[in-house]
C-alpha cells in the first residue's frame, strides 16, 4: 500500500493527533475533578503509561494546554449555539429564546469547561490573548446574528462608547452590525453569564428556586426594550 504524503494525514500525524486528544480528555477529567489547580501533566502522562518527557513533545507546558482545552471549549459552544440557530425555523424572539436555552445546556452539561472559557483558570495564565478571544468570535456571532434578526434596538449609544464598540466590530470582522446591536448583545450575553455563573455554582439551589424563569424573562425584558 503506498503511502499517505498529505500533510497531517499520515499514520505519525494520525498518532500523534491520537494521543493529544487522549491527553485532553485525561486534562478535562482533571479539571471535573478538581479544577484548573488539579491538572498536573506529569499525573496525566503517569496515566496514559507515558514518560513526562515524552508528553512534552505533545504539549509544551500546561498552559499551551489549557489553551488547547479553552479553543475547543469555545468550538463547542459555537457549535451548540450554530445548530440550534439552523434548527430554529420559527420567529426571531423565538430563535433568541432557543439560543439561551442552549447556552444554559451548554453550561451546566459542562460547567468545568464552561468555567475556563470566562474566567483565568490559573494565576499568570493570559485568558485574554489573541488566539484565545479570536476563538470566542465564532459564538458571539451566532448571538449578534440573532438580535441582528430582531427589530433594530433603539439604544443610544454615547459616542465614547460607540467608538469602542465601532473598533471592536472592525477588529473581530463584526462591520456589519450596529453599534446598538453590539451593545445590546453584549449586554444581554453579560447578563446570562451571570446568571449562568450563579447557577453552575450552585446558588439558586441553595435557594430553593428553579431559575428557568429567570432566563426566559429575560429574554421577554431583552426584546421588550427594543
Amino acid at each position: 500500500m503506498a503511502a499517505d504524503t498529505r500533510t497531517g494525514t499520515g499514520p505519525r500525524d494520525r498518532f500523534r493527533a491520537q494521543v493529544q486528544q487522549e491527553v485532553k480528555t485525561a486534562a478535562l477529567r482533571q479539571l471535573a475533578e478538581g479544577g484548573p489547580e488539579a491538572l498536573s501533566l506529569n499525573a496525566i502522562a503517569k496515566q496514559l503509561g507515558m514518560t513526562g518527557p515524552a508528553l512534552y513533545r505533545y504539549f509544551a507546558n500546561r498552559d499551551s494546554l489549557l489553551t488547547e482545552l479553552v479553543v475547543d471549549a469555545y468550538g463547542d459552544l459555537a457549535s451548540a449555539l450554530r445548530r440550534t440557530a439552523e434548527e430554529c425555523t420559527a420567529d426571531a424572539v423565538t430563535r433568541l429564546t432557543e439560543l439561551v436555552r442552549a447556552y444554559r445546556r451548554w453550561a451546566l452539561a459542562e460547567p468545568h469547561r464552561y468555567r475556563l472559557l470566562f474566567r483565568a483558570p490559573l494565576q499568570g495564565y493570559d485568558a485574554q490573548s489573541t488566539s484565545l478571544v479570536e476563538a470566542s468570535q465564532p459564538a458571539m456571532t451566532v448571538l449578534l446574528d440573532a438580535v441582528s434578526a430582531l427589530a433594530e434596538p433603539g439604544t443610544r449609544v454615547p459616542e465614547d462608547a460607540a467608538a469602542q464598540f465601532r473598533d471592536w466590530r472592525e477588529r473581530h470582522g463584526f462591520e456589519n452590525t450596529s453599534e446598538a446591536v453590539a451593545v445590546r448583545s453584549t449586554m444581554l450575553w453579560a447578563h446570562l453569564h451571570g446568571l449562568v455563573g450563579l447557577e453552575i455554582e450552585g446558588n439558586f439551589t441553595s435557594m430553593g428556586i428553579d431559575p428557568s424563569f429567570l432566563y426566559e424573562t429575560e429574554v421577554k425584558d431583552f426584546v421588550r426594550c427594543l
